[in-house]
């Protein structure tokens, strides 16, 4: 499968070390695996990046459970995670705009500017009431 520079894919086999007595993977693996592939995205500017601002992109994640042996699949999690480019000397540094082309990337991206501007309005408002 052939994907654009600013996605990525990853395939983990979830053992049965990483369940629980139910049969379910524990939530702090699937976070662990997710944190990693936000990074391996914001590294490489790939992964589903809906957004770029000045230093920082959020990087959205779909998580789909595949039974291996009946091949069916299903949604169990989606996420967003903001991530910040640093330099050298571990200074916010400016990533490249994202240009979105297709139907979907472009409806990522505005609701990602939606998302931004609600985080800004909600930190404005924790700013006024502890003043």
């Amino acid at each position: 499968m052939e994907l654009p520079a600013h996605q990525l894919t990853m395939t983990v086999l979830m053992t049965p070390d990483t369940a629980n007595f139910s049969g379910n993977v524990h939530g702090g693996n699937i976070l662990k695996l997710l944190d990693q592939v936000a990074y391996a995205c914001a590294s490489r500017y790939a992964g589903s990046v809906n957004y770029t601002g000045t230093s920082s992109m959020e990087v959205g994640i779909k998580v789909l459970a595949e039974n291996i042996r009946t091949q069916t699949k299903r949604h169990v999690n989606s996420c967003f995670f903001t991530m910040v480019a640093m330099d050298e000397a571990h200074k916010p540094q400016a990533v490249p705009p994202l240009r979105p082309f297709t139907p979907d990337e472009k409806s990522r991206f505005a609701a990602a500017k939606v998302r931004k501007a609600l985080e800004r309005q909600m930190a404005e408002q924790e700013n006024q009431s502890s003043d």
